[in-house]
């Protein structure tokens, strides 16, 4: 399979299912993106590793599946992993998941939700050929102590290089609270336990740890579970803070109280790399609580998409997440309000927003009240229940604000003054009409 998406600045599931991002990479002049799929239907299943490739984070060529489960400690699910380029070959780390019994009726689902999680390592010559069967290895194997890791719930393995060699992070928990374990390896192969960190505000699982060096420190992201448990859709919620790190003893703690990477909160499992000038890009999945019947190209259902690429900046002191400059740019051509999205084409729009003023998206409305900006999906949301239909930012300083707004038929971002906020929704059925104070609009 071979799929590109010229139709879209997002990365989408080329048919049925995906979810996290995994071994997100610039290597070997291209942008690597795995993600977890389910080929087989547009729901969550037994995961493998889909591969997408592009050259500028903007055109993405979907490359079919890259790995698969074929051995029995991943039998059950290739699942959520990192990728590090070490002597010009490249490694995939991953989660490997054993149920303990499937379903009767349904394999792809762990009976009684009874499973254990190693990790394991692929080595692919070139990012394009990957050994599922002779060259797979389990190199952390199930955690039999409870004080070092969760046999179950440790899971999600982020790698990245240190001085004197590499530095894992993984998710796990304990007693119902949510922590962060850490391996270290000299040669990014052999991996030996180094320290944890636990903390409330981890919930009560951990997921899709990330650990990004700044000038000034480490910012640390995750995806802790139940921090959002309102009875809606989405209890689990992407977080970040500034952290310090000592990459001597792993030790790690937070600067500040985690905050929403995302105040839409439908982005989830966020994954960072370095991009081709050596900036820190970060990419989320936005959870869709339903498929997509139908698609310009007839590709038939899909579900799960990704967010687009976003610089991760500390600016005065503040985490800030713009949009990547290569997506900005790509959007060269006048747009004549939101036409182009009968085309299946994505639109940009800026506007500048004092308190009172609103815009009207397609039915997607957006509003400066309060100091706030909200965003309400309400009408474009295809009557789904149980989901959160409006969000807000935090409040803004100053009088007005810019809004660099990226639209299509399925997902609203808004960066609030260069990423000092992004609220990012979902939406179904996006419509043309525009209305508001809309300084211009352009497409791809």
């Amino acid at each position: 399979m071979s799929v590109l998406t010229t139709d879209s600045v997002h990365l989408r599931a080329p048919g049925n299912w995906i979810n996290d991002p995994n071994g997100f990479i610039y290597y070997k002049g291209e942008y690597h993106l795995f993600y977890q799929y389910f080929p087989y239907a547009p729901r969550w299943g037994t995961m493998h590793w889909g591969h997408a490739v592009s050259p500028d984070l903007v055109h993405w060529e979907h490359l079919g599946v890259a790995l698969f489960p074929t051995k029995d400690y991943d039998r059950s699910g290739v699942f959520s992993g990192s990728a590090m380029e070490i002597d010009g070959r490249l490694h995939l780390y991953y989660s490997a998941v054993k149920y303990d019994q499937p379903k009767p009726e349904d394999i792809h689902l762990a009976d009684g939700d009874r499973f254990e999680t190693s990790q394991a390592m692929v080595i692919s010559p070139d990012g394009r050929q990957f050994d599922n069967w002779g060259g797979k290895e389990q190199i952390i194997p199930v955690l039999t102590d409870p004080a070092v890791g969760d046999k179950k719930d440790t899971r999600d393995p982020k790698v990245w290089r240190e001085k004197d060699g590499y530095r894992m992070i993984l998710g796990s928990t304990r007693d119902g609270s949510g922590r962060v374990i850490f391996f270290r390896s000299e040669d990014g192969e052999k991996w030996t336990y180094a320290n944890q960190y636990a903390s409330p505000q981890l919930g009560r699982i951990l997921e899709c740890p990330d650990l990004m060096k700044t000038e000034d420190g480490y910012i640390f992201v995750g995806s802790p579970m139940g921090v959002t448990a309102d009875g809606l859709s989405y209890a689990d919620q992407a977080m970040f803070a500034r952290a310090d790190f000592d990459p001597d003893t792993c030790a790690l703690s937070l600067r500040e109280p985690l905050a929403y990477l995302d105040w839409g909160l439908d982005l989830y499992a966020p994954q960072s790399t370095l991009d081709r000038e050596g900036r820190r890009v970060l990419v989320g999945w936005m959870r869709m609580p339903k498929p997509v019947e139908n698609w310009a190209d007839g590709r038939g259902p899909w579900n799960g998409m990704m967010s687009l690429p976003r610089l991760v900046q500390v600016r005065d002191g503040k985490v800030c997440f713009p949009v990547h400059p290569d997506v900005d740019a790509c959007f060269d051509k006048p747009a004549h309000g939101l036409a182009p999205l009968a085309e299946y084409k994505p639109v940009r729009l800026r506007a500048t927003l004092r308190e009172g003023d609103s815009l009207n998206l397609g039915g997607y409305r957006i509003r400066r009240t309060d100091g706030r900006i909200e965003a309400d999906r309400s009408a474009v949301f295809d009557s789904l229940q149980g989901c959160r239909l409006t969000a807000c930012t935090p409040v803004l300083e100053g009088d007005s604000c810019r809004l660099d707004i990226f639209a299509d038929r399925n997902l609203v971002e808004i960066f609030v003054n260069q990423g000092e906020y992004v609220l990012s929704h979902v939406v179904y059925g996006l419509g043309t009409e525009l209305e508001g104070p809309v300084e211009e609009a352009r497409t791809i």
